[in-house]
């Protein structure tokens, strides 16, 4: 029987508890197959302790994995700069997982908040450059603490980095019903970087002539995404764009709570894929087991996708369906009075069964 290692990070605050929540539905998923899921602490609490928020050889623990299942980061005791960039963007970057994927979708049983849309208006996929950009933490401060300080942040664009990512996104609408594909650019005012992302798209859409391509300023693009969701496919966008946007996206669901995402390499690896849920660690309501499970389950079900188990990603997202659907359990943040394991354990109870090897 094949059997996959899983790396679990579940970080701080609610990440402690949706990912819980996702393993025990995998583990109900798996049928063909066996998980193994291997724990590690890192995170906020861990670089408290440490000075590190994860150990400086921690790449190397990870590199043999199949997966690694994150939670969330994040605590006001430490910068976010910190927790950010010497966890996840290191994990992002140590690996090369330049390719990042969020589904935008509405899920059944739950009205999208915008009036007059329905879930069929609102069906996107955003592909995020997630390794170059904006996150790339080049620059400097000069003469701080003076009237006099400068704050310099580098973006960094490569012909490389953008043919990879708009290629892959290509790919992505060419499998999609509708085969249309948006990119989100500002080269009005960013000569440089944003006129080479729309050359290098222009070039690549030759080899896709049954994929349409629209090119918007990112700031005509986000009211579009309010005002017309419907005609929005497969967006590609640059790392910070597509930050941005994609928290955008989960408001059109109707919480960062069902926002899902995975990280990952199409054409080589250096390391395991990460998958993990889009909200934050949100230390006000940490501990009192009401977070949203679902962005970690959808990203448990991406998970196994990619992983090449589609049976068992269409059983977590069945299941999960279903459950929204029936409008009975649900969380705080969809107007329910729920827990984060009730909502998990109902849709462990709509996942088809079989027999199944999960160690934790």
């Amino acid at each position: 029987m094949k059997s996959y290692r899983i790396a679990l990070i579940p970080g701080d605050g609610i990440g402690k508890e949706v990912v819980p929540a996702a393993v025990g539905v995998l583990k109900a998923a798996a049928s063909e197959f066996a998980l193994r899921f291997e724990q590690f602490d890192w995170g906020c609490e861990y670089y408290l302790r440490s000075g590190r928020m994860m150990p400086e050889q921690g790449l190397e623990q990870l590199r043999p994995f199949d997966a690694i299942f994150l939670g969330a980061i994040g605590h006001p005791s430490v910068p976010d700069h910190i927790s950010l960039r010497e966890l996840l963007l290191k994990i992002r970057f140590g690996f090369d997982l330049y390719a990042n994927l969020r589904p935008v979708e509405i899920l059944p049983g739950l009205e999208p908040p915008l009036r007059s849309k329905t879930a069929q208006d609102i069906h996107m996929l955003f592909v995020r450059e997630n390794t170059e950009g904006e996150y790339c933490g080049l620059g400097g401060r000069f003469k701080r603490g003076t009237d006099d300080e400068v704050a310099i942040q580098q973006a960094v664009f490569t012909r490389k980095g953008i043919t990879r990512i708009i290629r892959f996104a290509f790919e992505q609408a060419r499998r999609r019903p509708r085969k249309r594909l948006t990119s989100a650019t500002k080269s009005n005012a960013m000569q440089y970087s944003l006129v080479l992302w729309d050359e290098v798209l222009r070039e690549v859409a030759r080899d896709y002539p049954d994929v349409p391509v629209s090119n918007y300023h990112v700031d005509a693009l986000a009211a579009r995404m309010i005002n017309r969701p419907e005609t929005l496919d497969v967006v590609v966008a640059s790392n910070l764009f597509a930050d941005i946007l994609t928290d955008l996206g989960g408001a059109l669901q109707g919480s960062l709570g069902l926002a899902a995402s995975a990280n990952l390499n199409p054409t080589g690896r250096l390391g395991p894929p990460m998958f993990e849920p889009v909200h934050g660690s949100a230390p006000d309501i940490a501990g009192r087991g009401i977070a949203n499970p679902i962005a970690a389950i959808w990203a448990a079900a991406l998970m196994m996708e990619h992983l090449g188990e589609p049976l068992a990603s269409q059983r977590i997202m069945e299941a999960l369906k279903t459950v929204t659907a029936e409008a009975r359990i649900r969380t705080p943040d969809l107007g329910g009075k729920n827990t984060t394991e009730e909502f998990a354990a109902a849709v462990n109870e709509k996942t088809p069964k079989g027999t199944h090897r999960a160690r934790p």
